[in-house]
């Protein structure tokens, strides 16, 4: 198999065009390059859960997010809905994998994968630290560098039964300094890269290709955006 980046691999040609050869293929995933995010929310002995998801998209102000039905994030946003949506970054990932062996459900679902176990301290076992939330219960994820405060205003499961699809509203954003453009309220791009998870392999952002025209995001070389 040829595992080169896509962009050094050859592509047919014919005097006219570039043809580019696709096969049907039946993949068991179709995680194609995701943001990794740790949710904290509040388990009913008022003590919290950590967990990596990597499933998560955000539409103005709402972050919808799938989850597996039987997981603790799931019991837990069914009646606590407060939740914390933190996100890495890539250097964090041995956190994020220490992670992911571990439930918050005791016994452990009949549905979870081989070699899960049940955890009750997830920060302590990754080795994060938590830190007091402002507006909601569940603590922030000290080490990431954006930390989403937010409430689960609609839980309902998808067409499969197998998950559940939360819509979360944020209601603080809280950022590293390090990342955010100085005296705005902008993530610089050139300074944040998100922790993706690429078909369960964890990766960063490359350099910058372009921009959108819709950047509102102040540059050192350019001067504000139009």
């Amino acid at each position: 198999m040829n595992t080169a980046p896509l962009s050094t691999l050859p592509a047919r040609t014919d005097t006219t065009r570039t043809v580019t050869t696709h096969l049907e293929i039946e993949p068991s995933i179709l995680y194609f390059g995701t943001p990794v995010v740790l949710l904290s929310t509040e388990n009913q002995d008022g003590s919290f859960n950590l967990a990596p998801i990597s499933s998560a998209w955000a539409l103005g102000q709402t972050v919808v997010i799938g989850l597996g039905r039987e997981g603790q994030t799931a019991h837990n946003l069914g009646s606590r809905p407060d939740l914390v949506i933190n996100l890495p970054a890539p250097a964090q990932w041995p956190a994020v994998e220490r992670l992911a062996p571990l439930t918050g459900r005791d016994p452990v679902p009949a549905g979870k994968p081989e070699g899960c176990r049940f955890e009750p301290d997830k920060f302590a076992a990754a080795g994060l630290t938590s830190e007091p939330s402002h507006l909601v219960r569940p603590p922030r994820v000290a080490e990431c560098p954006i930390q989403l405060e937010a409430r689960a205003e609609r839980v309902q499961p998808d067409t499969s039964g197998d998950f559940v699809i939360v819509e979360a509203v944020v209601r603080k954003v809280h950022a590293d300094s390090r990342i955010v453009v100085p005296g705005t309220d902008h993530i610089d791009p050139a300074a944040w890269s998100p922790l993706i998870y690429n078909f369960r392999h964890y990766f960063g952002l490359g350099p910058e290709l372009g921009h959108s025209y819709r950047t509102q995001t102040p540059r050192v070389d350019e001067g504000p955006a139009a």
